[in-house]
């Protein structure tokens, strides 16, 4: 199935292309043209001040040339003229139509009845407007490249093991359940889990993260990642399109296609604009027509009006600017899966983190060893190698930090597990107890009160302690907890910087919550909060008139993200279709919630600027082009009048580019 849809993405493509290579054709050939129009225009000569020798027949060079340039270079704008009066939607095509078709008219008239002709102006009319439409495709062609991008990234092999014989396929053709075999530097074609090797892969086209991702028996794998070192096989979980890569992409499309609000705003804009044109550029016509100026100025000011109104920018300026958002956001592993919801954004009052998974990293850590008559890393390294033979989460916990540590681990024998209550044996010749007080107490371990205090000050912030004691005598006690991120810290600074208020929501105890609120430094904290209260919390909040944005994790947190003006989703990982939410984050990095805001903030000023480069000078030209300032002298001929129309789209195309600069 999946060769299909990409074909028919292909195709469209493919036309695009195709179309913006038309437009070139058309456009060099019709600046060739143009140029002995120009050089044999008596118009053209008077204002330059040149002449050139004439010869029998070269009175025909004019008229001949440019109605080739009229039938070549200008149908493309007749044929798009018909479609959007079709539709009933004037517009772009329609304007430059219109004041082409005037143009040629009044200039063949001229041939056939004497007066002064208007065909330089008519041929560079057009090349100008040819290339300034060129210029537009090739900006939209460039912006739908995030998608391509994306596609590159599709796997395209995969080595199937079927009856002990590896085969090569199409990654289409795989199936929930197949194993396939994935070699070093090879892409894994498709999501799953890993059942046999160790190796470490390259996820950053999934996350923007870059640092390699070790993966050993029963992780997850998506297709895409790259396998860096060993061989691993790995059972197909997901295939086809319903990848992780499938998913985004399909939103990444879905973004670029939904329609932004601004750009209603800016279709509608066009639509009038056109109609204006329409009419001022009548009436100008008739105006100077009646008060007995020549035929011909009136005709010059009608079509002036009609292109310098063309709505060229206006096109531009919205679908820019959504493309290069969309593109950002997705290399950066940001999902907006509702438009709206993404424009929104930059205006909440409050965020509400669950703390759970979110602000914390979700599972338990070491977060303090405290040691007594023995250095902190050499009771690390005992109490890691005798739990290293636990399953029990804390022994899991100590182990793997000893492991971050580096230490190195050694045997333990007399292993003996005393359950709820803790585990002894010996290491390196030394009896170890590790444990809870009811352990210490049945072994006759003696504790002192200031160590005793220390402990319950540590319970106290909601951690888990556990006792150390060595050949009998208390050697210290290591406590674990829910370990905050890293980047919690500076994704609460910097929205408090924005000016947002931070609120924490969590189902743990009034102690850890306070805890984790003041180490991070969050305003207001609810604790004790079970899954259907929040949904109530965040309505309070909203019905006191803040805008709320709600980060949760996207699984329990669905009613509270939809609740919320904007849900968004956090480290769901390979789970894109988080349909609660209206924005996912693929990586557990709370930071991503500045970025976004930043973003939305961004994107909307772009949008807003656009708009006003796109119509603004109009304001001040359509009167101009009408002839309101001819009596000074000041008259904008249709060539001045074509390249500030073409000006105004490459301001709204650069200034759409500068927003990426903004973003690093």
């Amino acid at each position: 199935m999946r060769h299909h849809h990409h074909h028919g993405e292909h195709h469209e493509h493919k036309a695009h292309v195709e179309h913006t290579e038309d437009i070139v054709r058309r456009a060099i050939i019709s600046t060739f043209l143009t140029v002995p129009v120009l050089l044999y225009s008596k118009s053209f000569q008077e204002l330059i001040g040149f002449s050139i020798r004439r010869f029998p027949g070269s009175e025909w060079i004019v008229p001949v040339f440019s109605t080739v340039v009229f039938l070549y270079g200008g149908t493309f704008f007749l044929k798009g003229m018909v479609q959007e009066l079709s539709r009933k939607k004037p517009g772009m095509m329609t304007l430059v139509g219109l004041a082409i078709s005037v143009a040629f008219i009044y200039s063949m008239s001229t041939v056939a009845l004497g007066g002064m002709d208007f065909f330089w102006e008519l041929t560079t009319l057009i090349v100008i407007m040819l290339w300034g439409h060129w210029i537009e495709m090739r900006s939209l062609l460039g912006a739908s490249r995030a998608v391509e991008e994306l596609v590159k990234l599709m796997p395209t092999k995969a080595n199937l093991i079927k009856d002990g014989k590896i085969i090569e396929v199409h990654a289409s053709e795989l199936k929930p359940g197949d194993t396939v075999l994935v070699r070093p530097g090879e892409k894994v074609p498709a999501d799953g889990i890993v059942v046999e090797g160790h190796t470490h892969v390259d996820e950053s086209m999934l996350t923007g993260e870059s640092r390699p991702v070790s993966k050993r028996e029963g992780d997850r794998v998506v297709g895409g990642a790259i396998n860096l070192e060993g061989s691993i096989k790995v059972k197909v979980e997901k295939a086809g399109e319903d990848t992780y890569l499938s998913q985004v992409l399909q939103l990444v499309k879905e973004a670029q296609m939904s329609r932004a609000r601004l750009q209603d705003t800016a279709d509608r804009v066009a639509y009038y604009l056109t109609l204006i044109a329409i009419g001022v550029g009548s009436l100008s016509l008739f105006f100077w027509w009646y008060v007995g100026s020549d035929i011909r100025f009136a005709v010059e000011r009608a079509v002036t009006v009609m292109v310098i109104a063309c709505p060229h920018a206006l096109g531009l300026a919205i679908p820019l600017v959504v493309a290069f958002s969309t593109s950002y956001s997705a290399k950066r592993g940001i999902l907006i899966r509702n438009r709206d919801a993404f424009e929104r954004v930059k205006d909440v009052d409050a965020v509400i983190f669950d703390k759970t998974g979110t602000l914390t990293e979700g599972k338990f850590g070491i977060s303090e060893v405290i040691s007594q008559d023995i250095d902190r890393r050499g009771l690390l390294r005992l109490v890691a190698s005798l739990e290293n033979n636990s399953e029990h989460v804390i022994a899991r916990a100590v182990v793997e930090e000893a492991m971050k540590e580096g230490l190195d681990l050694l045997p333990a024998t007399n292993f003996k597990a005393h359950p709820g209550r803790g585990v002894t044996g010996e290491v390196e010749g030394h009896y170890l107890a590790v444990g809870t007080p009811l352990l210490m107490e049945e072994l006759g371990v003696k504790l002192e009160s200031h160590f005793l205090r220390k402990v319950r000050e540590l319970e106290a912030q909601g951690k888990t302690v556990i006792l150390v004691a060595i050949d009998g005598k208390s050697a210290g006690c290591i406590a674990l907890s829910d370990r905050v991120r890293p980047e919690s810290y500076e994704a609460v600074r910097e929205l408090k910087a924005m000016g947002k208020r931070v609120i924490m929501l969590t189902g743990d105890s009034e102690e850890v919550a306070r805890y984790v609120a003041e180490e991070l430094g969050v305003d207001i904290f609810m604790a004790r909060v079970l899954p259907h209260q929040k949904v109530e919390k965040i309505r309070e909040l909203r019905s006191k008139g803040l805008k709320v944005a709600m980060v949760g994790d996207g699984v329990n947190d669905a009613p509270a993200l939809l609740e919320a003006d904007v849900g968004i989703a956090i480290g769901s990982g390979t789970q894109v279709a988080v349909e609660s939410a209206d924005i996912v984050l693929v990586k557990s990095d709370p930071r991503d919630v500045v970025r976004i805001i930043r973003l939305s903030r961004i994107t909307v000023g772009k949008m807003l600027q656009n708009l006003f480069w796109a119509t603004g000078y109009n304001v001040v030209a359509i009167p101009l082009a009408a002839g309101v300032a001819a009596r000074w002298g000041i008259v904008l001929e249709p060539a001045v009048g074509a390249l500030l129309m073409t000006a105004s789209t490459v301001v709204v195309t650069v200034n759409a580019l500068t927003m990426l600069r903004q973003l690093r």
